[in-house]
């Protein structure tokens, strides 16, 4: 057991030295995919750029997978079979603000933690697998992933973000995106009115009928829309009308309930204006993160062991939806977070692009890929802690 311990200890000290000796490549990668924004399902240099770094240590990289020109999966194997840890990297940027959510820090966090471990694994049992995951900003890439295979034999998943403060736990919520159409009857507006349904009417009390249903759900739904066709002239009552939602909640479970009574509401609106309904539920729905508290106090004494300060998860801070919660579902994960601004630096703005490249930014992005490094050292070289994570998994709700 003690020979464990001191070989534990030296690769923990190793792949902290290596991400040390790398700093200044990732720093070069992380500059190139934000000076290179490319929407999802579109970041072709990105992924390039990352599967070819890998790809040039020693990984054996498939590109192309699961049906996405932009998916790559990089696998380094240990000295003999055993567990598999993915370290998942995002790159897509944001329409006109490019990097506003820091997925260049994402990316060469699962980058730097993936080659780090690479000179490591010939001493461990297992794999490491660095997963590129495209269009997290849009369709969610890591749910065609799931669909697909790629996380069938994986047996735990990891990836940091960016944001105004470190946390081991993310809140996220689970989330359905809805459709409704109304289709009514086009008369002339002035002179004959009555002869008329007015398909803008109904999406319009839908509208109302969801304001009201606000007051009685719990405070984690969140219901938010936009009309999207709303007639053609003024004077033509709407034949067509359109909006469209995001329902989100805590859980999926209450998220789904949420959504049949968001259907009641355009069905009563159909009803009490004789529109006819059409609710179209779009079949990519993101789930809410199940946070494997095992690896998340891991992550945490692993970043406080690198002077990181770890604070507790803020009740009163908005939550967002992600495609990792769909992971988190089907294997052990965590989706920690580190600070690369102030509190006041708000993700998805202008200021939160110029922070994903700053000197802090890029500081912090070596803490993550070093303690996400160090996490994996930690579950590879021991088994009783792996199968903790795995019998956590299994007790999950």
């Amino acid at each position: 057991m003690e020979g464990t311990a001191d070989l534990r200890t030296e690769l923990r000290q190793q792949v902290i030295q290596e991400v040390d000796r790398l700093r200044d490549r990732l720093v070069q990668v992380s500059k190139t995919i934000h000076s290179n924004a490319e929407l999802g399902l579109q970041e072709y240099k990105s992924s390039e750029l990352l599967a070819a770094e890998l790809e040039k240590n020693g990984f054996v990289v498939e590109r192309k997978v699961a049906g996405m020109d932009t998916a790559f999966k990089a696998t380094f194997k240990g000295k003999q079979d055993g567990p598999t840890i993915a370290l998942l990297a995002e790159y897509d940027a944001l329409p006109e603000i490019g990097h506003a959510c820091g997925h260049n820090l994402i990316a060469t966090i699962a980058l730097g933690a993936g080659l780090a471990l690479s000179k490591v694994m010939p001493k461990l049992n297992g794999s490491v697998v660095v997963l590129g995951t495209p269009d997290e900003e849009g369709s969610g890439g890591k749910v065609t992933m799931i669909e697909s295979g790629i996380f069938k034999d994986v047996d735990a998943a990891m990836i940091v973000h960016p944001s105004n403060r470190t946390q081991v736990v993310a809140d996220e919520l689970a989330i359905s995106s809805v459709e409704i159409k109304f289709k009514g009857k086009a008369v002339h507006a002035s002179s004959t009115p009555e002869k008329g349904i007015n398909a803008l009417d109904a999406v319009i009390q839908t509208f109302n009928g969801i304001n009201a249903l606000r007051q009685h759900v719990r405070s984690d739904v969140r219901i938010h829309g936009i009309i999207t066709d709303g007639g053609k002239r003024p004077n033509i009552v709407p034949e067509a009308a359109a909006a469209s939602f995001y329902v989100r909640a805590a859980d999926r479970r209450y998220k789904d309930k949420i959504l049949r009574r968001v259907k009641k509401c355009a069905q009563g609106a159909a009803a009490a204006t004789g529109a006819k309904l059409e609710f179209i539920v779009r079949p990519r729905a993101l789930d809410d993160m199940k946070n494997n508290m095992t690896m998340a106090k891991l992550f945490e004494k692993n970043l406080r062991v690198l002077g990181e300060k770890v604070q507790a998860p803020d009740p009163k801070a908005g939550k967002g939806s992600t495609d990792m919660g769909n992971v988190s579902y089907a294997v052990p994960s965590i989706h920690p977070s580190i600070a690369i601004g102030p509190k006041k630096l708000a993700g998805h703005s202008r200021e939160f692009a110029e922070a994903s490249i700053s000197e802090r930014g890029h500081e912090a992005m070596l803490v993550a890929a070093k303690a996400t490094a160090l996490t994996s050292v930690d579950l590879f070289s021991d088994e009783a802690l792996m199968n903790k994570v795995k019998r956590e998994f299994a007790k999950r709700p």
